[in-house]
């Protein structure tokens, strides 16, 4: 854990120096789910599997997703939580307290995947010496609808920001609780949302580093149209949050978006040097370029601009200033590249 006043920050530089200068994140997890058999057609996604089939994530095997990744070369793996929900689960006729611990056990599940990793790995030689952290997924309000609103940002009466924080509370604080070294606000869709995240981390008093990443389908703004920028700098005024990026994006719009980023830090540049204001590492990691269809619940090929080869892209996102760098939906530790490239 860490403290405040950019603890965040610094605890995630940390990681990214034993990293050799880098973080690999892993990719798309229900994408290798439902590679694996597992069925997912279901408001709760990913986390399904958490109630039907566990060993599909964890289990020391070929069809292990976390372990997969990590053979890979992934330094971060991602618990399956991105959709798991107190309220989603409670919908399924779950307790309020079996629904807590269904959100434990998603991270329980990555830190035992960690550990059945190290384990397998401790005689060989050089013994493994990178990173290896588990990240506990939360996505965004839209999430839970599975309605595609993460993708569009229009909550209609939710969208505010007391709403958001009373909705997202306790699944914070119980992830937290689980144990796992960062919290990732996945494909945040809004402003609102990520300042409802910000005041979150600060009531509950999270001292686990946390990331934001944003979804942008325009390769200017945010899904929602607010502005990437000032969604930014939100985030790098917490001191809670220890990177700032994007996820769930085509890949050609990367370049732009990172640099949109930096301008954040360009722009609060005296007040960094001055101490008020943190120059947070960058994360991305984008999808494969396809296009999540809300209605018909499946991604289709998107038209126009082709993303070609995903692997193409990550010396480019490298340079342009990204230190963490993954997949999100729809890629793989076969497809993404990043893994061996980086």
């Amino acid at each position: 854990m860490v403290g405040t006043g950019g603890g965040a920050e610094v605890a995630v530089r940390r990681w990214i120096e034993a990293g050799g200068g880098r973080l690999v994140l892993d990719g798309g997890l229900a994408t290798e789910l439902e590679a694996n058999g597992a069925d997912l057609n279901d408001p709760l996604w990913s986390a399904k599997c958490l109630l039907t089939s566990p060993h599909l994530i964890r289990k020391a095997s070929a069809h292990a997703v976390h372990l997969d990744y990590l053979e890979a070369g992934a330094n971060i793996i991602s618990s399956a939580s991105y959709q798991a929900t107190v309220q989603g689960f409670e919908s399924k006729g779950f307790s309020k307290e079996q629904s807590e611990n269904l959100l434990t056990k998603s991270v329980e599940i990555a830190n035992e995947a960690r550990e059945i990793f190290l384990k397998e790995h401790s005689n060989q030689s050089p013994p493994v010496q990178r990173p290896i952290l588990v990240a506990a997924s939360i996505g965004s309000y839209g999430a839970y609808l599975a309605d595609g609103s993460e993708y569009s940002g229009d909550y209609g009466e939710a969208g505010t920001v007391e709403f958001l924080k009373d909705f997202h509370r306790r699944r914070l604080q119980v992830l937290a609780e689980a144990g796992p070294d960062l919290i990732a606000f996945e494909t945040i869709p809004n402003k609102l949302e990520a300042q409802a995240y910000v005041e979150l981390l600060e009531e509950c008093n999270i001292n686990i580093p946390a990331w934001f990443s944003f979804n942008s389908k325009d390769g200017v703004n945010i899904v929602s149209g607010d502005s990437l920028i000032e969604c930014a700098t939100i985030a790098d005024k917490c001191g809670k949050v220890g990177a700032v990026g994007i996820n769930c994006t085509p890949p050609r719009f990367i370049h732009g978006l990172i640099l949109s980023i930096r301008k954040v830090s360009i722009a609060l540049s005296y007040l960094f040097l001055i101490g008020m204001i943190s120059d947070k590492p960058i994360l991305i990691y984008p999808n494969s370029g396809e296009r999540y269809d809300g209605e018909k619940k499946e991604w289709v090929e998107s038209t126009g601009v082709t993303d070609g080869d995903f692997v193409s892209y990550v010396s480019e996102w490298r340079k342009d200033g990204a230190a963490l760098i993954g997949g999100c939906c729809r890629t793989t530790p076969n497809t993404t590249g990043p893994y061996s490239e980086l």
